[in-house]
């Protein structure tokens, strides 16, 4: 067995679980014997995820942190079954190996899949990988194409329909997420007042309704292990849902940080994103519209949203942390990145102004 991934840690206190439970679960549901090793993966800000690891199988475990609101981005059931009615349509889904909603043996609900080996680009990429500029553009255009064919997905044939709640995805979208900054919201960040509101004044109607992955990003691509320009896997389907395209593809450039950004749009880089050839995020929605044959008419609009979407989700971590529900001093300054995001929005909002739009 190779060593542990560079991100799988020793696992914090606050975030152990009985294992022998686990393992006794999984015995009885999976025919899988004995105790394995484990560790935390340190990547991932909102759900909990774990590497078990047998003498000759790795798996992954996913659960919810402790102090979580309920949502759909921590239900456990709803992720599984995603996934396993995705995989039939869309083969770069783990495999998964059960569903346990059993709370004495965890505490919460959980679900376990295969571990997909391979590579992920994380903010600094490893030094093994030693990209050309052509090379990282032809992985990014890969990648890209992993969005457009998702969004082709059949959500009828695949089953994945009955995630949908019909038309009217954009205003609910802009309404929830304002509700759910409203509920995480603390002292010591903006109201996002004029940023929502504009939202809710200029939301463009639905241009489609697919699936969407609701959290697209490189650092949630598996790439082959001897082949790095190989995408292989899509992880954390926790946000997946049926809804518009372009709404997806506005939260995914919500992270994308290029090299010529503003140095607090750098500090928050989480993906390898401003690496010589890759993509710039107007390349990337030209190249979409390309692919995917999705006229992008009204750009401006999905970019302040993902935006404000992504400083919900910084905010709902960092309430988290702000009221003693998790230790991890890596959210200690998310309310800072919440500021940040609130200006941009602005920003662009004055520039459409500006060109009396």
């Amino acid at each position: 067995m190779t060593e542990f991934p560079d991100n799988a840690r020793v696992v914090r206190d606050e975030d152990a679980f009985d294992v022998r439970s686990v393992a006794a679960w999984l015995g009885e549901h999976a025919g899988i014997a004995g105790i394995p090793e484990v560790r935390q993966f340190a990547g991932g800000a909102s759900n909990l995820t774990y590497l078990l690891r047998y003498p000759d199988r790795d798996l992954v475990l996913r659960r919810p942190p402790a102090g979580a609101k309920p949502s759909s981005g921590h239900d456990m059931a709803r992720e599984y079954r995603i996934q396993s009615l995705l995989a039939p349509a869309y083969p770069h889904v783990p495999a998964m190996v059960g569903l346990c909603t059993d709370h004495s043996v965890l505490g919460s609900d959980f679900y376990v899949m295969d571990r997909v080996p391979g590579t992920i680009l994380r903010a600094d990429p490893p030094t093994t990988l030693d990209l050309t500029p052509e090379q990282t553009r032809a992985l990014c255009l890969r990648i890209v194409d992993l969005l457009v064919e998702l969004h082709g997905v059949d959500p009828e044939t695949s089953g994945l329909n009955e995630f949908s709640r019909g038309t009217g995805y954009v205003a609910r979208q802009v309404a929830g997420w304002t509700k759910r900054y409203e509920s995480a919201r603390t002292d010591n960040v903006p109201d996002f007042a004029r940023v929502t509101r504009w939202l809710d004044e200029t939301q463009p109607a639905d241009v489609a309704s697919t699936v969407v992955h609701g959290d697209f990003r490189l650092d949630n691509v598996v790439l082959d292990a001897d082949d790095p320009l190989r995408p292989v896997a899509v992880l954390d389907w926790e946000l997946a849902t049926i809804g518009d395209p372009l709404m997806d593809l506005g939260s995914s450039l919500a992270y994308w940080v290029q090299a010529d950004d503003d140095p607090m749009m750098v500090a928050t880089k989480r993906q390898p994103s401003d690496l010589p050839g890759m993509l710039t995020r107007r390349e990337i929605v030209e190249y979409y519209s390309e692919k995917s044959g999705l006229p992008v008419d009204n750009w401006r609009f999905y970019e302040v949203f993902g935006l404000f979407r992504l400083a919900v989700i910084a905010q709902q971590i960092y309430y988290r942390y702000h009221h003693g529900h998790t230790t991890n001093p890596a959210f200690k300054d998310f309310w800072v990145v919440v500021g940040y995001l609130d200006s941009r929005c602005n920003e662009l909002i004055d520039q459409l102004e500006k060109e009396g739009r």
